[in-house]
């Protein structure tokens, strides 16, 4: 993390600005974006919500703050709030410097997708038109207030796996490259989506190849405004 001061800022400061002015507002209810960034190094896989909160970044800590600044406003002021642990999104209009969108980008081009270290690190990652129903599944719904649900896919890839589907779909002749390993969260993350089904009925709707090829269809379809954002990040 380059620059803690600024994630603080925005993820602390911003949430408590938020949560004034939703108590100020009288708010129905207010649905917060944390992170499986708040677990840190597992313990046990997957991750149940119950599992020990120890985040190994600043911006990990900044989400697990957020969680109990929430949990603060609805103890103290009645204040609904619903903080749901996102894990690894993508989908269309993703953050452009992701793995999913450098693997896509540099496999349309004909370069070969490029891997940080052994490519043996696992993520859980969401197609984020699951985030969205379950966050419209909340703007009605008091069955989470006060409470913490993770959102994923109940499953998990390792990032080789990742790059070959990409690969195998966009251009099958090219060779995966290596390189030196990058500063990470978690070397590996899975989600357990047991509790947000009990809840709220969540299910994750498409599974990594699905999803993959969808983000594939939209990103070769918006390439004007998309793919500089890629190939710069």
């Amino acid at each position: 993390m380059d620059n803690p001061r600024r994630v603080t800022d925005i993820n602390v400061d911003g949430t408590v600005n938020l949560l004034e002015a939703s108590k100020e507002a009288d708010v129905k209810r207010v649905m917060l974006a944390s992170s499986s960034s708040v677990y840190g190094k597992p313990k046990s896989l997957p991750y149940e919500e119950d599992h020990p909160t120890e985040p190994v970044s600043p911006y990990g800590v900044t989400k697990l703050t957020q969680e109990h600044m929430a949990r603060v406003y609805t103890e103290l002021h009645g204040l609904s709030t619903v903080c749901l642990r996102y894990f690894t999104v993508y989908g269309p209009r993703m953050r452009p410097n992701m793995a999913i969108s450098n693997f896509v980008s540099r496999c349309v081009n004909g370069e070969p997708p490029v891997i940080y270290g052994d490519g043996q690190q696992t993520r859980d990652f969401t197609y984020v038109a699951d985030v969205v129903d379950a966050n419209r599944t909340l703007l009605d719904s008091d069955a989470a207030d006060g409470d913490v649900l993770n959102i994923g896919s109940s499953d998990n890839i390792s990032i080789q796996e990742l790059a070959e589907t990409v690969r195998d779909q966009l251009a099958p002749e090219l060779e995966i490259v290596y390189e030196s390993a990058r500063e990470a969260d978690a070397e590996h993350t899975h989600a357990s989506v047991e509790k947000a089904g009990e809840v709220i009925d969540y299910e994750p709707s498409r599974t990594i190849t699905e999803g993959v090829g969808e983000f594939t269809e939209w990103y070769q379809a918006n390439p004007e405004w998309y793919e500089p954002l890629v190939r710069e990040s």
